[in-house]
């Protein structure tokens, strides 16, 4: 959502994808994203131009990431993060999108996040976390 709308964390997620523009994420994320604006716009803290220009940058940017398929090895590691973590469903499928990108060596891709619950998550599951926090 911070490449999408501004938010606080916008301004270092924006540094990030300039010195790195590879995004791996899991399939659902544009549902997320659709989902997160259209309750913005719902509850009127988001007007409709603005959506509208946050959803033309989400088609953007799902043209150059590449997307985790959804397949029985990432639904089962998805069950596995969510027995042993308190995760939201769609934050268990966001890490394990990461996970099966680095072929379960996290150490390999540095996993972005605004969300201090994630981020220690990730940090415990073994990926250098970037904090869009700073």
């Amino acid at each position: 959502m911070a490449l999408l709308v501004a938010e606080t964390c916008s301004r270092r997620a924006l540094e990030i994808l300039n010195q790195d523009s590879a995004i791996i994420t899991w399939w659902g994320s544009p549902l997320e994203c659709v989902s997160a604006l259209s309750r913005r716009e719902r509850e009127s803290t988001l007007g409709a131009e603005l959506v509208e220009e946050a959803l033309g940058r989400l088609l953007a940017l799902q043209q150059g990431w590449m997307e985790v398929d959804p397949t029985d090895k990432v639904r089962n590691w998805a069950k596995r993060l969510l027995r042993l973590h308190p995760l939201r469903a769609a934050d268990a499928l966001q890490l394990v999108a990461a996970v099966v990108a680095t072929d379960q060596e996290p150490g390999r891709l540095e996993f972005a996040c605004a969300d201090a619950r994630l981020a220690a998550i990730a940090r415990r599951e073994g990926f250098p976390v970037l904090n869009l926090m700073i």
